[in-house]
């Protein structure tokens, strides 16, 4: 196998992740909350999502009468096409079906439909009544046919491979589509994402509890997880750095941040360093710092840069985002010529890092922590920001809630 076909196996394998029952549900009730007939007389689609494997199917076809949903479709991507699988067997159901062919099952993708017909007269619709057939290709959802089964849904869930995040996004967005999906959430500041968050065409849904997610992955995928991200005894791999993107709304979306004002939190602030230093503004951007969300001051009417994980309490109704300090997104106000890079044990390099980012101009250096030199004056790097503005600034001296 050639070196950039290895390459495309481990991706397609860290690309398998199978979402937990719990993790579906708990999202779905945030829209369900906000709206009990989000679904209802609505075509849900799910691709590559098989419900021999996929939780997402089996959750829909579970909760499709409650839920008043009009159909239900899904389809799977083909054991051939899919790296991530190396040794494929057909399930008990899809050998038993009289449909069953053994090339088309590596071949192609297959079809689920679910719309309301009882089909074994239990008096109940559930995934039992699930038919199926074989897709005419191998289920990629950039393929015509699965564009097609896009075109004729209202809403798309799914857990999509993580490699084609941005893809997948812009397939979504080019149908006009609801949908809720999981991705990495570094994808915030993604070129082809920031912009459609910044514009309130994609926001973060409710979230994993606690911020942890859990995949089941396949077996073949374990050894490529460092000790602490795959658990052995529950078979799961746990991150962090995952959440769910959606255009649909929910009440969490309007919670309001409750803030206290520029000087209460330079004098009651649990972070110290608002405490010790206040509102630092940058450098090479027109805003002030905000190291932590928590830390923004309801009185400020200026811009300020906040923490990208900001984007998860974004209420719309009491900020607007303005822009990224992040290159090459966020154009800054200046640019830096080559710095030299002090790293905290005194080592001195040539770099043009402090472009990257909001830049503080510092009075002097500082020690235990890299820092920057320009025509030998020091600067800190801070990580990416969002730059936020309030809508209605707080006046009085009281906190915002």
């Amino acid at each position: 196998m050639a070196n950039k076909d290895l390459g495309a196996a481990k991706k397609a394998k860290q690309d398998e992740f199978y979402t937990q029952w719990e993790d579906i549900e708990r999202e779905m009730n945030a829209y369900l909350e906000y709206d009990p007939d989000v679904f209802r007389g609505k075509t849900v689609l799910l691709p590559c999502d098989d419900p021999e494997w996929s939780n997402f199917a089996k959750f829909f076809a579970l909760n499709f009468t409650e839920y008043g949903l009009k159909k239900l479709i899904a389809t799977s991507y083909a054991p051939a096409s899919n790296p991530a699988i190396d040794e494929y067997k057909p399930t008990p159901s899809e050998l038993e079906a009289p449909q069953y062919d053994e090339t088309k099952s590596r071949e192609r993708g297959r079809l689920f439909v679910l719309d309301g017909t009882d089909v074994n007269h239990d008096g109940k619709v559930n995934v039992d009544d699930l038919r199926w057939t074989y897709l005419d290709g191998d289920g990629d959802f950039r393929s015509d046919e699965v564009t097609a089964l896009r075109d004729e849904a209202d809403i798309i869930v799914t857990n999509p491979p993580f490699s084609l995040f941005r893809t997948f996004v812009g397939w979504l967005l080019e149908g006009s589509k609801k949908f809720s999906i999981i991705g990495p959430k570094n994808a915030m500041a993604y070129q082809e994402i920031f912009p459609l968050i910044r514009d309130s065409k994609i926001w973060t849904g409710r979230g994993f509890a606690r911020g942890n997610a859990y995949f089941r992955i396949p077996d073949s995928a374990r050894t490529q997880y460092a000790a602490g991200v795959y658990d052995p005894e529950t078979k799961l791999v746990h991150f962090r750095n995952t959440g769910w993107f959606t255009n649909i709304d929910h009440g969490q979306r309007h919670e309001k941040i409750p803030l206290m004002t520029e000087q209460e939190n330079i004098r009651f602030s649990r972070r110290k360093v608002v405490r010790d230093v206040g509102y630092v503004k940058y450098d090479n951007y027109d805003a002030i710092e905000v190291p932590y969300v928590e830390a923004i001051p309801s009185d400020y009417a200026g811009v300020m840069g906040v923490p990208i994980t900001f984007i998860d309490k974004f209420n719309p109704d009491q900020f607007e985002i303005v822009g990224i300090a992040k290159a090459p997104l966020g154009q800054p106000s200046k640019v830096y010529p080559k710095q030299t890079q002090v790293s905290k044990t005194g080592t001195r390099t040539t770099v043009s890092k402090l472009n990257d980012g909001p830049a503080i101009k510092l009075q002097t250096a500082p020690s235990g922590t890299t820092y920057y030199e320009v025509d030998g004056e020091p600067y800190l790097q801070v990580y990416a920001r969002i730059l936020i503005r309030h809508r209605h600034p707080a006046t009085t001296g009281a906190c915002e809630s």
